[in-house]
């Protein structure tokens, strides 16, 4: 797989020359590193590199710091101040960890790919990044840790799987709940039958991305936008700062909330793709359709119908619609059996038999459960076994198709039908020419493993 670069400041001599020094520096480790007092043996090692480092890269960054026999050496990112920081960041962990302080710096992921000692790379870009950044690091033999969604697209997300499969390499994608102690409940409950045939699950989620409509603002000196559009082809779309938050000094911290490209259907896909990564993964997971999913999707005011739809072949229906009565924006899960019910969300799990749980209402501070350092501790345990994370790319895969395909029923505004064993739409070629099943990419840009 090969993609052609954008021009660079550093010719590629000058590039291994730095390889080459990176990879001298780091056979100066000592033979035993300490991590958080534990002593690791450099056979236990997996070396990080990170393309994003952004809000969530830090707090990526942060979890894996937790985790013993992770080392990390190098980030990317198209905001040169964004760099730095985590370089600060990165080298202040080293120090106090017993580590060489070193953290190498890249404006252009292909080159931090091509490093020998990386054994794995922390995904974290916006969504339209993660089919590229993801089969370019498995074909340069690198393992991958990504954030959800797995994709902005239906064949990326199909494509992503086919090389992760065709390079044998481990994916976990960061749907953090499923490491999280209420969720797994949820999801064993229901698969053991404690409260019957579950055959109504409703999640609230959040509403779908509505059309890009920020004013467009001169770019930074710091920021290379293009970089940041990268195969992102729509014209319309330009730059503001909500998009990209800039950083603040000294404290080093985005200033405003969560990046806004996620909430526009020209860059992202709502809250239907950003919180539907996690709740209907979660869903799926508990009745048994992970890999799989649902055969129809109607949307909300469809002849008449209150909330979004989702039909499977079993029967099994799932809609997007409160789960609590006295909190309607509250978002969590609420599976409805034959023998009782059970709703969960971050911090909170309930039945309707409390002799089966024990009720826990912990807050839940906003940010604090993206640190999860369980899940990212699951991936590099599968990083050094070789065996399926708990999250793995095909399920991110069937989750992604989910959320994508109710934006399109959302946009239509109708019914659409798919088959999850196939993976095609039935009987509609108006949907196979969505831009969320497949775009061309900006040129030089191209997706290969996909479906065109």
């Amino acid at each position: 797989m090969s993609m052609k670069k954008q021009s660079k400041k550093v010719s590629r001599r000058e590039f291994l020359g730095m390889s080459a020094l990176g990879l001298a520096g780091l056979t100066i480790l000592p033979s035993w590193t300490t991590v958080n007092g534990i002593r690791i043996a450099p056979s236990d090692r997996v070396v990080l590199g990170f393309i994003g480092l952004g809000r969530q890269g830090i707090s990526d960054f942060q979890s894996f710091a937790q985790c013993p026999g992770v080392q990390i050496v190098a980030g990317c990112d198209v905001d040169s101040i964004k760099r730095d920081r985590f370089r600060q960041l990165v080298t202040s962990w080293q120090k106090n960890n017993q580590m060489p302080e070193r953290c190498d710096q890249y404006e252009f992921y292909e080159e931090m790919l091509e490093r020998k000692d990386i054994d794995a790379i922390s995904v974290a870009t916006p969504d339209h990044w993660h089919a590229l950044n993801v089969i370019h690091s498995c074909d340069a033999g690198k393992d991958v840790y990504c954030q959800k969604p797995l994709s902005y697209t239906i064949s990326e997300s199909l494509a992503m799987v086919k090389a992760v499969r065709n390079n044998k390499r481990i994916l976990q994608v960061g749907s953090q709940q499923r490491s999280d102690r209420e969720f797994q409940t949820a999801i064993s409950m229901v698969r053991n039958g404690s409260i019957g045939y579950v055959g109504k699950i409703h999640v609230r989620i959040g509403e779908p991305p509505a059309p890009f409509n920020l004013p467009e603002e001169p770019v930074p000196a710091n920021l290379n936008f293009n970089q940041w559009l990268g195969p992102l082809n729509n014209p319309s779309v330009h730059y503001n700062h909500k998009m990209c938050p800039p950083i603040s000094y000294p404290e080093l911290k985005e200033t405003g909330g969560w990046a806004v490209w996620r909430y526009y259907r020209e860059t992202g896909n709502g809250f239907t793709g950003d919180w539907g990564a996690h709740h209907f993964d979660i869903a799926q997971a508990a009745i048994g359709m992970d890999g799989l999913g649902p055969v129809e999707f109607i949307p909300a005011g469809y002849e008449g119908i209150a909330h979004a739809t989702l039909k499977y072949a079993n029967g099994q229906v799932m809609t997007e619609q409160p789960f609590l009565e006295n909190n309607p924006d509250a978002k969590g899960i609420h599976f409805i059996g034959d023998k009782g019910w059970i709703k969960v969300a971050r911090g909170y799990i309930e039945c309707s038999d409390p002799s089966l749980l024990k009720k826990s209402e912990q807050k839940i501070d906003e940010g604090e459960y993206e640190m999860s350092s369980p899940h990212m501790q699951n991936f590099i345990n599968s990083v050094k076994s070789r065996k399926e994370p708990i999250a793995p790319v095909e399920v991110g895969c069937s989750t992604n198709i989910l959320c994508c395909i109710l934006n399109i029923a959302y946009e239509f505004g109708r019914p659409v039908k798919w088959d999850p064993v196939t993976l095609k739409f039935v009987d509609d070629k108006k949907a196979e020419t969505h831009r969320l099943y497949w775009y061309k990419y900006r040129n030089p840009y191209v997706l290969l493993y996909g479906n065109k």
